[in-house]
């Protein structure tokens, strides 16, 4: 029978959703501490932030820091190569222990409290009780180990973008969709229908399963895919992507918007936003909003 450790990384903050996505991609995780945080009446009051703690199952006899090490050590060196400096990802060493006598599957969600991701939405954990004020959307969601917890501030600028300029009886795309988090909330807002794609099969079950807690699964479509493969167009798009992604697939983004559509980015470090930026101008998309929080940017454009 296998073993739980936490495996802690140092970092730097802005490089969380990068180290999160190494912990499920090459270990059999069951979870990850993005952050340490306070919450009073949904309103974070104190974060510790620069550790991502995860927590993976292991043979004890197999186990080994130095070789952990080795596999962040590697990833981090690819993600070099793709223009990330040690700066924007921190130092990321590593320090481990083996965890007795508690279900550790569990305990990371001791972390994750009811969050305000916008001014009008609510994104509570299905294992916490929540209330709501009159005039919010309660969202609940239980991410297993798909992206999108709604505490990040890249997933908040795409929910804000949603609340802002999502126009009733849109149809909407969400590329990469994760959790279903943000093909969750357009519908929420008045959207008649969305899709949800991501180049990550595991993660469209946990989709799914979302969209069914939140009784909106009769009108979103999961599928695993990427925005090259999809035939229709729509209303208003969401790509929560890495920069050099949406760089990449700027031209397949703009394909499956219709005249008029709306589109907001994110996964967007401040200081690489140019890149996005270059390719939204080569492809002849408006700028309609630059969304700015923490050390990340949300981009609003419009396809004329």
């Amino acid at each position: 029978m296998k073993d739980y450790f936490e495996v802690a990384v140092k970092i730097n903050p802005c490089a969380i959703e990068l180290v999160t996505e190494i912990f499920f991609e090459r270990f059999e995780c069951e979870g990850v501490v993005q952050a340490e945080e306070k919450y009073k009446d949904l309103e974070l009051i104190e974060t510790t932030n620069n550790i991502a703690k995860g927590y993976i199952k292991y043979d004890e006899e197999d186990f080994s820091v130095e070789e952990i090490q080795k596999v962040f050590d590697h990833a981090k060196e690819e993600l070099k190569e793709e223009g990330f400096t040690d700066e924007e990802l921190g130092e990321w060493s590593i320090s481990a222990k083996k965890i007795i006598n508690q279900d550790w599957s569990q305990k990371w969600k001791e972390h994750w409290k009811p969050t305000k991701a916008s001014e009008h939405v609510v994104i509570c954990p299905s294992w916490e009780e929540c209330t709501r004020k009159d005039g919010d959307i309660l969202i609940t969601l239980d991410p297993g180990s798909a992206f999108g917890t709604g505490t990040h501030a890249t997933t908040q600028l795409c929910i804000q973008a949603i609340e802002k300029y999502l126009k009733k009886g849109d149809e909407v795309a969400d590329i990469g969709t994760g959790s279903g988090i943000l093909a969750i909330a357009a519908i929420k807002f008045g959207a008649s229908h969305a899709i949800g794609i991501d180049n990550d099969p595991l993660v469209i079950d946990v989709a799914k399963d979302n969209a069914q807690m939140n009784c909106v699964f009769n009108k979103i479509d999961f599928s695993h895919a990427t925005a090259d493969m999809l035939n229709e167009q729509y209303d208003f798009v969401c790509a929560n992507i890495l920069h050099n992604i949406l760089a990449e697939i700027m031209g397949d983004l703009k394909n499956i918007m219709k005249p008029q559509a709306l589109m907001v980015m994110s996964g967007i470090l401040d200081e690489k936003k140019q890149m996005v930026l270059d390719a939204v101008e080569e492809h002849g998309l408006k700028v309609v909003e630059i969304m700015h929080q923490e050390q990340w940017v949300g981009i609003v454009v419009q396809k004329s």
